[in-house]
């Protein structure tokens, strides 16, 4: 592997612990319900499962064949258990399971 790659995979993997660790140590106790930065510390659920969906996507446009089926199950699960818990954790999980189930059967 190239080490620029590599340096790429630790700055991006770094800047999203960071992004994900630091909010949960914040004092968000002085923050209106509706505010800006309460707004945007809710997105972060629904940008984690976009953040999924882009990285599914990816090597499937660089891999003919079955390659969408893994990408498929993913959001099939995540839909199907969004729908019935509006719960972002659950759904996440159950799509990255449902993901890497798909990939593991294929594989």
């Amino acid at each position: 592997m190239r080490l620029e790659i590599l340096a790429l995979a630790v700055l991006v993997g770094a800047c999203n612990w960071a992004f994900r660790f630091l909010p949960t140590r914040a004092d968000l106790s002085g923050l209106k319900p509706g505010g800006l930065v309460a707004r945007f510390l809710a997105s972060t659920g629904p940008a984690a499962i976009a953040t999924l969906v882009v990285a599914s996507i990816l090597p499937a446009i660089h891999t003919p064949g079955p390659a969408f089926a893994p990408l498929v199950g993913g959001v099939l699960a995540v839909i199907v258990v969004f729908s019935a818990s509006r719960s972002v954790v659950g759904a996440t999980l159950a799509g990255s399971l449902a993901y890497g189930a798909v990939y593991g059967l294929l594989g």
